[in-house]
């Protein structure tokens, strides 16, 4: 199922070009059109979904065996050293299609703190959090 003006929708349909990597009946990945680093790979699944959380149950293991398979392709084809793999859910996710990330790294690339400034906990606070998160799963 697709959605209307979802341009990730578009390129699973093949009616927005895009230069595709992998093709399978439930996933698509494509170069970023704005990569990080060249060879920076989206994986999307074919129906539409909007984040990781909406990702139907028969769909992880497909998603995660390519975002495996895409990582050991940015290593073999591209020489990189390694990858960085993330999805963004809502916050900074810059098109509402599920997306993940596989960005080509090497040491010494230049990408040093894109992000997340580290924290500390106050004492105790990190016992709380960890409560909190398992009452959650529970």
């Amino acid at each position: 199922m697709s959605e209307a003006g979802c341009v990730f929708c578009a390129i699973v349909a093949g009616e927005t070009p895009a230069d595709l990597v992998l093709e399978t009946d439930d996933l698509v990945a494509f170069l970023d059109q704005r990569p990080v680093f060249r060879g920076h790979v989206l994986l999307v699944p074919r129906t539409h979904v909007v984040t990781l959380p909406d990702l139907p149950g028969e769909l992880r293991d497909p998603f995660l065996a390519a975002a495996q398979r895409l990582c050991t392709a940015v290593v073999d084809a591209l020489g990189a050293q390694g990858s960085w793999v993330s999805v963004n859910n809502t916050v900074s996710q810059s098109v509402p299609h599920l997306h993940l990330h596989v960005v080509p790294r090497t040491k010494g690339d230049g990408l040093r703190g894109f992000f997340w400034p580290r924290q500390r906990y106050d004492d105790g606070e990190r016992a709380s959090y960890a409560a909190r998160l398992r009452s959650a799963l529970d």
